[in-house]
């Protein structure tokens, strides 16, 4: 057993991005220092078994999509552009990366680079968009799914706090959980 709790289990690292780190972006996530230092402490216990994720801009929206970037046209930036790189160290860390232009982020894709793992630990930014979309799709598809609420950031302190009431809904699918939890 590795320090997460089963040999199978992988974290998933979802839209550690500049776009949320950045104070002067309009979607900015102000935990997200908080979320960062807790993936920072979760990475050695998932060494090889981590993805990154990045939510980027579709090359053309279609269907509701189309009214969300009306909200936000500075967003149509090209994935390539320094908002939608991922923040600080944790570009360098160098693990599997996967780009999606959707909030959830599970989906073929991630179940393939997770090694079609059914024991998935989340960890990143919004608490209260990506991350409990991610976190309702793998669920779904029968993947027992830890969040790691420390290591997870909201557009807000109590968006964050209503999308982990919401997630603890889901027990025993969801679960709760913490870094200290996970790695000790």
């Amino acid at each position: 057993m590795t320090a997460a709790g089963f040999d199978g289990s992988w974290l998933a690292v979802i839209d550690m991005q500049e776009v949320f780190a950045d104070p002067a972006s309009g979607w900015h996530t102000p935990g997200f220092e908080g979320a960062a230092a807790g993936i920072r402490r979760l990475l050695p216990a998932f060494a090889g078994r981590t993805v990154f994720t990045r939510f980027v801009p579709p090359a053309e929206p279609a269907g509701s999509w189309r009214a969300y970037y009306e909200m936000w046209p500075w967003a149509r930036q090209l994935p390539e552009a320094p908002l939608w790189r991922l923040a600080g160290e944790l570009a360098a860390v160098g693990d599997a990366t996967l780009d999606r232009p959707t909030f959830g982020k599970w989906g073929t894709e991630l179940d393939a680079l997770t090694g079609r793992t059914r024991d998935l630990v989340l960890a990143g930014v919004s608490t209260d968009c990506c991350v409990l979309s991610t976190a309702l799709a793998a669920a779904d598809d029968g993947v027992t799914v830890r969040v790691a609420a420390d290591a997870c950031a909201g557009a807000s302190e109590a968006d964050h706090t209503r999308a982990l009431d919401a997630m603890a809904l889901y027990a025993p699918l969801i679960t709760l959980t913490t870094v200290d939890a996970l790695t000790g």
